[in-house]
């Protein structure tokens, strides 16, 4: 299975080194924030097409 050209093997070493680098206490928040400016950044690539499509 390939994930943007990443293998199993190599997405496992990019989590343990996420997680030497800030802990696993933080990988949760890290997640978070990411997930979070994924979604604002889908709802204003929504709200700039509608807005185009209006005029």
């Amino acid at each position: 299975m390939r994930i943007f050209g990443i293998g199993i093997q190599e997405l496992l070493i990019i989590l343990v080194i996420c997680l030497l680098i800030f802990g696993a206490a933080k990988l949760p928040e890290i997640g978070r924030a990411l997930g979070k400016t994924i979604k604002e950044f889908k709802k204003s690539m929504k709200e700039t097409d509608s807005e185009e499509q209006k005029k």
